[in-house]
């Protein structure tokens, strides 16, 4: 099983690094985390700008700071504790936000309150950087590689990254079910007891979006670990299904065969733009956030092509402000480094310029972004409790670090409101034959 993303770590700058600080809880593997293990060598001129704008923008902050072992200074929120300054503003002046993140992966930086502080700076990202810097961003947001790129080969490899990690450590703060997107809750807050049912519940409202029963002949864009497939097995649907992931596709099929539906569901290793056929409906749940934007027309044109005159589309798509898509969609980020490359979240007038364009219409748009943070707060916690366990898997200190910040800094997007969850159904045109849509 694969167990690091890090060995295909891009490197986060061209300038020859130095040695890093001994701050890391544990000693840093340089070969596994070759920009987290040393630091980018940087002028102290621009480090000390650096240190200027980001103590500036985090005194207007409800955070309290301290720096090294200098005395805390702000009245009130979560406490950011920065052990080591030089290295924090360094990484920050030399790569911005994936500096901000690769210092808390060295363990230069902790909190009390990792969700908190998090989503302080989310609820103020516009404002952090002074409005005439923010003309300056070449300057220190890299471009995305084109490597990255979701071509064929690439979108392969980007999925491959994440989701072939090793399913024993998805398994680890996953439900019984295996969903890995968010969860519908009745009511919230929510106990660990209640994911499994709050993800039927989300997984059932498409099915029935899409108007899944009885001989419906159903693909799903995006296998994950086969429980929607599962649920529309059940209700009598003959499904196909396909995903990039290999290591998802072999315990889908084992768990449709436990369940004794394999032979109403097919699960195909193979890209959606590869996929014939015709559909009477389409489910595709939070996958189209891995397209890439220049991908999008072609993804909205092959499910108008793969679904029937009159047919349903239910979507599950992250969302960002428009304006903030359009700002950053260029940019190189830390989750696309370590996390999901090539990925880019869509805006919702994103979404319905291409379903327009594809010949697809929005029929109903519902957003639940408080459910995602609710969801992610119960994968967190499952997961920061288990250190023992990951690290018996072959997952390193800087791994846990790294997957911690993740997890967190997701729901701080959702409880700042600047990421949100949408539930959407698509329908095309039906011919004159057909007399309407089914």
């Amino acid at each position: 099983m694969k167990t690091s993303v890090s060995d295909r770590t891009e490197a986060g700058t061209a300038s020859t690094p130095a040695a890093a600080p001994t701050t890391a809880r544990e000693p840093v593997d340089a070969a596994r985390w070759p920009d987290v293990a040393r630091i980018p060598r940087g002028s102290a001129g621009r480090t000390a700008v650096t240190r200027l704008i980001v103590q500036r923008a985090l005194a207007d902050l409800p955070l309290r700071i301290a720096l090294g072992d200098a005395p805390v200074t702000g009245a009130e929120g979560p406490l950011l504790r920065v052990h080591d300054p030089d290295a924090f503003f360094r990484r920050i002046g030399a790569d911005g936000l994936i500096g901000f993140g690769e210092s808390y992966m060295a363990g230069e930086w902790d909190t009390d309150e990792l969700v908190g502080a998090l989503t302080v700076l989310a609820s103020h990202l516009t404002a952090l950087v002074p409005r005439p810097l923010q003309r300056l961003r070449g300057a220190w947001a890299h471009r995305r590689p084109s490597a990255q790129r979701n071509t064929l080969e690439g979108a392969r490899e980007n999925i491959h990254r994440h989701y072939d990690l090793s399913n024993d450590l998805f398994a680890l703060f996953l439900d019984r079910t295996m969903t890995y997107s968010s969860a519908l809750f009745p009511q919230r807050p929510a106990a660990w007891s209640d994911l499994a049912d709050a993800q039927h519940r989300k997984i059932d409202r498409l099915l029935d979006l899409a108007g899944v029963g009885e001989g419906t002949r159903l693909l799903e864009i995006g296998t994950g670990w086969g429980e929607l497939a599962l649920r529309a097995a059940a209700r009598g649907a003959r499904v196909v299904s396909v995903t990039l992931s290999q290591e998802q596709r072999e315990l889908a099929m084992a768990r449709l065969a436990q369940a004794g539906y394999a032979d109403r569901v097919s699960v195909e290793l193979c890209d959606y733009r590869q996929v014939t056929g015709v559909h009477d409906a389409v489910v595709s749940v939070e996958m189209i956030e891995a397209v890439g934007e220049d991908y999008w027309p072609v993804y909205f044109e092959t499910l108008e092509r793969l679904v029937v005159p009159g047919g349903r589309i239910a979507l599950q798509a992250i969302t960002m402000p428009h304006d903030r898509m359009l700002a950053t969609r260029t940019t190189y980020t830390w989750i696309h480094k370590y996390i999901f490359p090539g990925g880019l979240i869509p805006s919702v007038p994103a979404i319905e310029e291409c379903a327009a364009r594809a010949g697809l219409h929005v029929q109903e748009n519902d957003g639940f972004g408080g459910h995602y943070a609710e969801t992610l707060r119960l994968w967190r916690e499952r997961f920061t409790q288990q250190p023992t366990t990951v690290g018996t898997l072959g997952f390193d200190a800087v791994f846990r670090r790294m997957w911690e910040f993740y997890l967190a800094y997701s729901e701080a997007g959702f409880r700042a409101g600047y990421l949100d969850v949408r539930q959407l159904l698509l329908t095309k045109a039906a011919t004159a034959q057909d007399g309407g849509l089914r």
